[in-house]
């Protein structure tokens, strides 16, 4: 039967007519392009961004760029096994992470996921890694110390429980060495911990699980979050907000938590990374323009929430590492502006042998005398003053020691011995009784006529005898909090007591 041209027409302008020309999306996407983490995934016009992105072998990745017809997603782990022409999918979730009190005592690594070798962690709750900061009725005034167990920051840089404290300064200088030691003065507190390791080596993060574990602040106590430097920058990024994650959920519980990012230099940079392999216009020092924005929204969730939330407090001590002390780079300069305060780690003082290299000159804590208790406040008013003048002396002796007159020997005598005693080893840690006792001492001018090498010597042995013979000048202290006539009267006498002992057996 012959086929005629007039009916293949007629059959092909119905299907014309009838062709309904409506775009269906459909519910998976397709890679077009991947390496380096990053892939570009054409499709899944109703993704959101941050929502997380289910490849065909199981990995996941979170939607960064939103484009017109293809989302940039950053690939959360290897990136060896996706190829061109995988499926993707959407899973209407943002990125959420295990949480809850069964994580204290682990190592995780950015995912949650537990990498100490102990089995699977036990906990059923789970809180998304981005979230909206305590707003303003929602806060409370910093009011409570949170003590470091280091004479020099207690004392002169005071930090509160809700308060962002900046540790800045040099690589090799002590900065993690701080955090590490204020982590471990909480172990006998109802402060739990979190310390977020950022680019760190592998075998640097081990020495800092061992140390916390001897000193026992781990078990029950800590949650530690690993990004190590041989990871992907996707998994550098989001370890910070990870370790908030766990904090935040302990805050809003009616808890206290400290936590440690170490270091967002190494954030920053990561990010930067990401945002250079997604195509976006770099800004200052090849920065994305929102970089201030991912540190921000970050610290900005530290707070001491209002008693009708629970009264939790999230503490946060960020690290930034500088290049040869410049604190006016852009990373810098951002997270100081963020931060109520920063502690600033100086090379000369620490390869002076004054550890830790605090220089009080420019530190600050803009919480101040609200996260002391009123003992510490009044011995730490003349420290920071004599300090002060110490310093401007010091500098001036440099040209002309011979002619300083008598006031301002004995002030660069006391200065001297001021600076000893600030000194202080890693693990050292000090319970605030017995750094008001010492500082009472040296700021009373008890401390003028012993030798400087002395010092050290003195201080462990003035402890030692006041546990032994005045224990309740300590129980006052932990109690009342304050130095009334009548303890003063006490310490004065304990130290001169001591005093005649110390300098009889240097003289005998």
């Amino acid at each position: 039967m012959a086929i005629r041209a007039e009916e293949i027409s007629d059959i092909l302008v119905k299907e014309i007519e009838g062709y309904d020309p409506e775009v269906k999306d459909l519910p998976y996407g397709t890679v077009v392009q991947v390496g380096d983490n990053i892939a570009t995934v054409y499709g899944l016009r109703d993704a959101r961004a941050g929502e997380l992105l289910s490849f065909a072998g199981g990995e996941l990745g979170i939607a960064m760029n939103l484009e017109e017809d293809t989302i940039g997603a950053v690939i959360m782990g290897d990136d060896t096994e996706i190829k061109e022409g995988d499926r993707v999918e959407s899973t209407g979730k943002i990125a959420e992470v295990p949480v809850g009190e069964a994580l204290l005592g682990r190592v995780i690594d950015a995912l949650g996921n537990p990498i100490d070798g102990r089995g699977p962690i036990e906990t059923t709750e789970t809180r998304t890694i981005e979230f909206t900061a305590p707003t303003v009725p929602e806060r409370e005034s910093v009011h409570e110390p949170l003590q470091t167990g280091i004479k020099a920051v207690d004392a002169l840089i005071p930090i509160g429980r809700g308060q962002r404290e900046l540790i800045i300064g040099d690589r090799q200088t002590g900065k993690t060495a701080i955090a590490v030691d204020a982590i471990v003065n909480q172990r006998d507190t109802d402060c739990y911990c979190v310390y977020v390791a950022i680019g760190q080596k592998t075998n640097n993060v081990a020495a800092v699980v061992d140390n916390l574990r001897e000193a026992g602040a781990l078990d029950g106590k800590t949650v530690i979050v690993s990004a190590s430097a041989n990871e992907s920058p996707s998994m550098l990024y989001l370890a910070p907000y990870t370790g908030c994650a766990i904090a935040e959920q302990l805050m809003y519980e009616g808890k206290h938590v400290l936590i440690v990012y170490d270091d967002l230099t190494k954030h920053a940079n990561a990010y930067r990374e990401i945002s250079l392999l997604l195509r976006r216009p770099p800004g200052r020092e090849a920065y994305p323009g929102d970089v201030f924005f991912l540190h921000s929204r970050l610290l900005e969730r530290a707070a001491k929430l209002h008693k009708s939330l629970g009264g939790g407090s999230m503490t946060a001590l960020p690290i930034i590492e500088t290049q040869l002390g410049d604190v006016s780079a852009y990373i810098p300069t951002n997270v100081i502006s963020i931060t109520d305060g920063q502690i600033f780690l100086d090379n000369d003082l620490f390869y002076q042998g004054i550890r830790p290299a605090v220089d009080v000159g420019i530190s600050v804590s803009r919480v101040g005398g609200s996260a002391q208790i009123k003992a510490m406040k009044k011995v730490a008013g003349p420290l920071r003053l004599d300090l002060a003048q110490y310093r401007a002396l010091a500098a001036y002796a440099k040209l002309s020691a011979d002619e300083l007159d008598k006031q301002s020997r004995e002030q660069l005598a006391r200065g001297a011995r001021l600076t000893e005693i600030l000194k202080q080893k890693q693990f050292d840690v000090m319970p605030v009784e017995l750094q008001v006792c010492i500082l009472y001492a040296a700021t009373q001018g008890h401390l003028d006529d012993i030798e400087v090498e002395d010092i050290k010597e003195f201080e462990n042995g003035f402890h030692d005898y006041v546990k032994a013979n005045h224990a309740d000048i300590h129980k006052e202290l932990v109690e009342k909090k304050s130095l009334s006539d009548e303890l003063n009267a006490k310490l004065d006498a304990a130290i001169k007591s001591y005093k005649e002992e110390f300098l009889a057996g240097r003289n005998a």
